[in-house]
């Protein structure tokens, strides 16, 4: 670790508590999605192993372990869809499966 990113609080996100915020900061910090060399492999409490992308905030160094489901949810990215939302809220962020289903439903 940096001697710099000493200070930082540090953050594991998985995607069920992903918020707006941090999404925010994936997709602008990867616009072309992520690929291998970003991914960040290490091992939590648990010793499993763990794959994860990192952003920084001012005082927040986030790993958000990398899932299909973030994938498709940085790739269908658009700020408009959480203007309703308070920026730490984790509800706002909806599985990308269940948006698939609900679409399917109005047919």
């Amino acid at each position: 670790m940096n001697r710099k990113d000493q200070h930082l609080k540090r953050v594991i996100v998985d995607f069920k508590k992903l918020t707006p915020e941090i999404l925010a900061l994936l997709v602008d910090k990867y616009p072309d999605g992520y690929d291998d060399d970003h991914i960040i492999t290490f091992r939590n409490a648990k010793n499993e192993l763990v794959e994860a992308v990192e952003v920084t905030t001012e005082d927040t160094k986030y790993l958000v372990k990398v899932s299909t489901k973030l994938a498709a949810t940085m790739e269908n990215y658009d700020e408009d869809d959480y203007e309703d939302y308070d920026s730490d809220d984790p509800e706002a962020v909806q599985d990308p499966e269940l948006q698939a289903d609900e679409d399917t439903d109005d047919d």
